[in-house]
């Protein structure tokens, strides 16, 4: 299976108000940069985009390196607790409903097709690819802005 490195990251102007999101894809000498936003959303649904759209841009299985800065998508990831969630029919263990079922569906579904690699990194600091995917987002998020 090829490898491919993923960054990605989300913004949201207000929680919820207009939102973008950003990610890098990276396989041998290639890089494709792919961003996108909505008019009303959260950080989180942002944050989850990224990766479902990083994801379904790969045309066959992969080895994916994953890098993030939300704590919400690696450990509900790394952690088994979307799964969980799904088991649970959205709900958490503490009996609360899960949020973004839907789009925690369509991960949960792209994640399956690949075998993953969760990397948390520090968001706004040294990372150069973090930081690129989050100049994206935020310039997404911003064209939403009335």
């Amino acid at each position: 299976m090829k490898t491919v490195t993923i960054y990605t990251d989300g913004a949201c102007s207000g929680n919820p108000g207009p939102g973008g999101w950003g990610a890098i894809l990276f396989y041998g000498e290639h890089k494709k940069e792919i961003s996108g936003g909505e008019a009303q959303t959260t950080n989180n649904r942002m944050e989850l985009t990224a990766v479902i759209e990083a994801l379904s841009c790969l045309n066959q299985p992969c080895i994916v390196e994953l890098w993030s800065d939300s704590k919400y998508v690696i450990d509900a990831l790394e952690k088994g607790w979307a799964v969980g969630w799904r088991k649970r029919g959205w709900v958490k263990s503490d009996k609360k409903p899960a949020l973004n079922p839907d789009l925690w569906e369509q991960l949960l579904n792209l994640v399956e097709v690949h075998e993953l690699h969760y990397h948390w990194v520090k968001g706004h600091a040294e990372n150069p690819f973090n930081n690129r995917c989050d100049e994206l987002a935020v310039a997404e998020s911003r064209r939403f802005k009335a």
